[in-house]
């Protein structure tokens, strides 16, 4: 009887659905998260009687096979890369990008790693840095006596210094696309690095064709719908449970044989 490994391989299967849908549900206030779903396949079948196979001497074939699935398996995780909603935060540094596109990030190692989470702050030194400390790339530098910064929605970055009135230009921020936003890989702290999968990072200024543009003083809010998360989480136990009615079910017919004297 297969149906003790078919039912549970679903277990297993739903168990790490609840394991998404938990992590969607714990970020739900994170700036710049992205949700995702847990994908299945089924697995290989077993033949049992083969499609067409010849019934009788006048050349007869079967219309149908007989194929029995031994159960699913997790294909994979799917970032749904939709737009958060905007949140004012007035905070100067802070930034969101309305439409597609990540900001760069320099690692310490030599990487780069890209972002949706737009909370900047300025280091000791007057640098535009992320909330780790590592540098916003391009890297852009405030004078000593800036008393407060303009970003403008294609990204270029003036500071008023000192009293003067007329801003000074300082800097101009970019953004980078993918061809395959899916593919990328979480590495945590809302960043993400660039995978084969994901395709060459490429570069463009905030609002090129296909490219967000840039609100100075808001922040992109997480793209997850509670709702539909209770929802999801709801029908994975219910599977989880379907499944484990399974097993019970071939246990107790297991047992009906193996009381047949």
């Amino acid at each position: 009887m297969k149906a003790l490994g078919i039912a549970a391989t679903g277990m297993m299967a739903q168990q790490t659905n609840v394991d998404v849908i938990s992590n969607n549900i714990a970020n739900a206030n994170t700036t710049g998260f992205k949700a995702s779903r847990a994908s299945f396949t089924d697995l290989i079948y077993e033949n049992i009687t083969r499609e067409g196979a010849v019934t009788a001497e006048e050349g007869n074939t079967r219309p149908t096979g007989l194929d029995i699935g031994l159960g699913v398996r997790t294909a994979g995780t799917v970032r749904l890369n939709t737009q958060g909603g905007l949140a004012q935060t007035e905070n100067q540094l802070d930034m969101a990008i309305d439409g597609r596109g990540y900001f760069t990030v320099n690692m310490p190692d030599g990487s780069q790693a890209y972002t949706r989470d737009g909370s900047f702050r300025l280091s000791a030194e007057g640098q535009i840095v992320n909330e780790q400390g590592y540098e916003v790339d391009p890297g852009i530098v405030l004078p000593d006596d800036t008393v407060s910064i303009s970003i403008s929605e294609t990204g270029i970055v003036s500071a008023y210094v000192g009293n003067d009135t007329t801003p000074v230009e300082v800097g101009q921020l970019t953004l980078t696309t993918f061809v395959n936003d899916a593919g990328m890989r979480p590495l945590g702290n809302n960043m993400l690095q660039a995978t084969v999968a994901s395709g060459d990072p490429i570069p463009a200024t905030p609002g090129d064709e296909g490219v967000g543009i840039l609100r100075q003083g808001y922040l992109e809010s997480s793209n997850v719908d509670i709702i539909r998360q209770i929802t999801d989480l709801i029908q994975a136990q219910r599977a989880y449970e379907m499944n484990s009615k399974a097993i019970e079910t071939a246990d107790q017919m297991m047992s009906a044989a193996n009381q047949i004297r």
